[in-house]
């Protein structure tokens, strides 16, 4: 290490996986968030309760960046969004999605379709395809790989997206 240069910070193992602090923000003119604080740690399970519209879907795409807060921060494994690049460690599932929607996917090409950002739009490598069949596995959808995700039922179209994250 050269003098005065600081080392870059790594994540501590106690930091939170994902935190709001003080987390404000709004969809269009309405406020939804107001001073949210949340800690998640790993292995953590977390419930967010309250009524529709209550924000619990903002508060989550404001954690992984999909709404901007105009107060507060987030961090992701002790690091600011803002400065957040190891976007592989994460995975969402959405509480709904248009993925494939009208479109003749397999099972198998959206849950692929999570490793895109490891394979930088090229053709997957084999530990990718390696990676979809142990994901297909873990959510008991390999014998459905090869079905067209709009022939699937609703809790089997949410385990396709849990593979994908």
């Amino acid at each position: 290490m050269n003098a005065g240069a600081s080392p870059t910070p790594r994540p501590q193992a106690a930091d939170p996986v994902v935190s709001l602090t003080d987390a404000v923000a709004a969809l269009g003119a309405r406020p939804v968030l107001r001073g949210i604080d949340l800690a998640v740690g790993r292995g953590e399970v977390v419930a967010l309760l309250g009524a529709n519209g209550s924000g619990k879907s903002t508060a989550v795409r404001a954690a992984i960046g999909q709404v901007p807060l105009s107060r507060g921060e987030v961090r992701l494994f002790g690091t600011p969004l803002r400065r957040f690049r190891a976007w592989s460690r994460l995975g969402y599932v959405p509480q709904r999605t248009t993925a494939a929607g009208g479109v003749p996917a397999t099972v198998r090409e959206v849950v692929s379709s999570g490793r895109l950002s490891r394979t930088r739009l090229g053709p997957l490598r084999k530990a990718d395809r390696e990676a979809v069949g142990r994901a297909l596995e873990a959510v008991g959808l390999a014998d459905r790989a090869k079905d067209s995700v709009n022939a699937l039922s609703g809790g089997q179209h949410q385990r396709v997206l849990i593979a994908r994250a």
